[in-house]
């Protein structure tokens, strides 16, 4: 009697996705595959487009979209509808503020609605500009909305070694090696100093080769 064995993705698991994110209007507003953004015509050349690499129940995409991906297997496609509460949210009233447009003048900017500003980090959209007062909606512009996925399973990532490639993938870097032994993992790569405890935090928090976590990781940089 032949068995099949069946991959089905888990909470913990490596998974490489494409998807495709609309508003339900149709509108795209974000997605992985270069060949939906030329037939829609917005491409752009400076996105990397390909499929990414999450841990699922991580934090690495919304909650609806980690949600839809549990029991789902390699090659498996379907589309959600996600709700505000598993996407970005409710809009809030409270984030909503009035700024004297002194503020914008001190740093030389002159307030025009639909502009972008960042105020310590928080990032805002100016809704309106009116007798000397600036407002300006600090909700994330998907806030409120329903969201619509196109999601796609490529393939489980199951070595320890290619789960850290694929997580300074995510990061928007490259390993020229990995190597794994006695809890220990060397990974050759140029980071810059800021983002490396972030990385390494991730890799002891998610990586587990042969079950076990990992106790340290040493980034090598080779010349």
């Amino acid at each position: 009697m032949l068995f099949l064995y069946m991959v089905v993705m888990e909470k913990g698991d490596f998974v490489k996705i494409e998807y495709v994110g609309r508003l339900e209007s149709g509108e795209i507003f974000d997605l992985t595959r270069e060949d939906v953004a030329r037939k829609e015509k917005i491409y752009n050349e400076k996105m990397k487009y390909g499929p990414v690499s999450v841990v699922i129940g991580s934090g690495f995409v919304l909650p609806g979209l980690e949600n839809a991906l549990v029991g789902m297997t390699p090659g498996d496609k379907k589309t959600i509808t996600i709700e505000p509460a598993d996407g970005f949210g409710q809009r809030n009233a409270d984030m909503v503020k009035t700024v004297n447009s002194k503020v914008f003048g001190d740093k030389n900017v002159d307030p025009q609605p639909g502009m972008i500003v960042d105020f310590s980090g928080l990032k805002g959209r100016i809704q309106s500009v009116s007798s000397g007062r600036v407002t300006v909606d600090f909700n994330n512009p998907l806030a409120g909305k329903k969201l619509i996925y196109d999601v796609e399973v490529k393939e489980k990532i199951e070595k320890a070694d290619e789960q850290i490639k694929s997580l300074l993938q995510f990061f928007g870097f490259q390993a020229s090696a990995v190597m794994i032994s006695n809890g220990v993992a060397d990974i050759e790569a140029d980071l810059p100093a800021e983002i490396k405890s972030k990385i390494a935090e991730t890799i002891l928090k998610n990586v587990k080769p042969d079950g076990k976590k990992l106790q340290k990781v040493r980034f090598i940089q080779a010349f």
